[in-house]
């Protein structure tokens, strides 16, 4: 099916309006409303050519961005008829109904129903269904009088259908090819010579031989779960508990896969057009329909805008975005429920603060395969899946830690520094205005520069020593750039281990 909002609009005024744009070094006409569009204006006319056809012509800057939101808000409203919406800028939308018409008995009645309700926001419709978008699209946008069939409604259809440069719908038109029929009774080589491979796809594509691919506004998820009401809920306890019953019926699909929901999302569609999302995260997977519930609540709490249901909703649908493998856990001994242990615990805690601060504001540290220390880690959402590659060095049995705990971040310059040996350790250093003499060293593991990235100057080695001074504190201190390197090498404090 392919809905579209052509090049009109309806004006509030007396005089015919149009939107205008700029093309090139020319303002041409972008949008028309109804009048204009009688008075024999079409989009693309130069502005001067316009006004000289109809002076009393009222026209307004057109606002790409603000059109391109407005699409987006009413495919989010259509994704009430089918989750597979395409948007096809500036004007159109595609949605891909197949195996989506039986909540409304059959193709025409959801067609009736998308038109009634674009139509109480005061937009004006063209539809038209399709065995493929290209041909859904054609039909939308140009077809005219009723045909017995589709591929006789396509061949009626201008050549513009084709999707050609002007020039080249020009070059038909003046070759006596006024429609795409006349175009399909020559041979596609001539029309390739002529007009190039562009063209002649674009007649196999509105032929039915060949298909164009389409990308979905929004992906597939696992586990879709819907419930439609004969008449608008209005009260929000209501539609919690309908969400309820459609995460127990997700879960029951989950567990058949032996999988856990990690992304759930709630969609309230309104009667008068508005979604509303509700978007939950676990740390873990899960099917526990108590927990997920519990997270809907904090997110409704913590919303900054509450949730209005308005004149009430007419269908709730619950989304399992993320799914994860989840195998069956251990049951308590003496009966009961699932042994919770420590790492449950503290990851049902993350879950709740995720949920009512953010996803984005509990953060937790995760190793990285980097042998540089300051990139050897990553800061990352609590709730998200961590790295399978990286792992933390651990130290030798009864051996002290490899890193400090703590990092500088840059590390801190060293003020002055001795030692007994170009390339060894330092006896002592002054760092911070505080002289700390060197008890005991250990080092240097050298870390060369990460070499196969582009840099435009070579990276200095650094030599890095564990160093204990007379009063037992230690510090992790590194130098920058061997004597081979550099004739001044500079040394840091790194870190500070505990």
């Amino acid at each position: 099916m392919r809905a579209t909002r052509p090049h009109l609009f309806v004006g509030r005024g007396e005089h015919p309006l149009a939107l205008v744009e700029t093309v090139g070094n020319a303002v041409r006409l972008a949008a028309l409303d109804r009048s204009a569009m009688q008075a024999g204006l079409v989009a693309g006319l130069t502005l001067a050519d316009a006004r000289a056809r109809v002076p009393e012509l009222e026209v307004y800057d057109g606002d790409p961005h603000a059109d391109l939101d407005w699409l987006e808000r009413l495919a989010d409203g259509c994704a009430r008829y089918t989750p597979t919406v395409v948007l096809l800028p500036p004007d159109a939308l595609l949605l891909d109904i197949t195996g989506c018409t039986h909540a409304f008995e059959g193709e025409r009645p959801m067609a009736a129903d998308v038109e009634a309700r674009l139509a109480r926001r005061g937009v004006l419709v063209r539809h038209a269904f399709g065995d493929t978008a290209d041909v859904a699209h054609a039909l939308a946008r140009f077809a005219g009088a009723p045909a017995p069939d589709e591929r006789g409604a396509v061949r009626r259809l201008p050549v513009a259908a084709l999707g050609l440069e002007p020039e080249d719908n020009d070059a038909l038109t003046r070759a006596g090819l006024k429609t795409v029929g006349d175009v399909m009774t020559r041979p596609l080589a001539a029309i390739a010579a002529r007009f190039g491979e562009g063209a002649a796809m674009a007649v196999r594509r509105l032929s039915g031989e060949a298909k164009a691919p389409v990308t979905p506004r929004i992906v597939a998820t696992p586990v879709i779960v819907e419930r439609r009401f004969a008449e608008p809920v209005a009260r929000t306890d209501y539609a919690l508990a309908t969400i309820a019953d459609l995460a127990g019926e997700a879960a029951a699909a989950l567990e058949k896969r032996a999988e856990g929901g990690r992304r759930w999302e709630a969609r309230l569609f309104r009667s008068d057009g508005q979604i509303r999302h509700l978007r939950i995260e676990t740390g873990r997977p899960t099917r526990d329909v108590a927990v997920l519930m519990r997270l809907f609540a904090e997110r409704i709490e913590g919303l900054a805008d509450p949730l209005d249901p308005g004149f009430g909703y007419d269908l709730i649908r619950l989304h399992v975005v993320l799914a994860e493998r989840l195998d069956t856990s251990q049951l308590r001994l003496e009966g009961g429920g699932e042994v919770h242990g420590p790492q449950q615990e503290v990851a049902a805690l993350v879950d709740r603060l995720t949920t009512r601060l953010g996803r984005s504001r509990v953060r937790r540290f995760a190793a990285r395969d980097s042998h540089i220390p300051e990139q050897a880690e990553l800061m990352l959402p609590a709730a998200a899946s961590p790295p399978a590659a990286a792992e933390w060095p651990r130290p030798e049995p009864g051996e002290p830690p490899l890193r400090p705990i703590y990092l500088f971040d840059p590390p801190q310059p060293i003020d002055s520094i001795a030692a007994e040996t170009p390339d060894g350790p330092p006896a002592r250093f002054r760092w911070r205005r505080t002289v700390h003499d060197v008890a005991r060293a250990e080092g240097p593991e050298r870390i060369a520069g990460e070499w196969w990235r582009r840099h435009d100057a070579p990276i200095p080695t650094r030599d890095y020593f564990r160093i204990e001074d007379h009063r037992g504190r230690r510090f992790w201190i590194f130098r920058h750039g061997l004597y081979a390197e550099t004739e001044n090498p500079r040394w840091y404090v790194h870190g500070l281990f505990a």
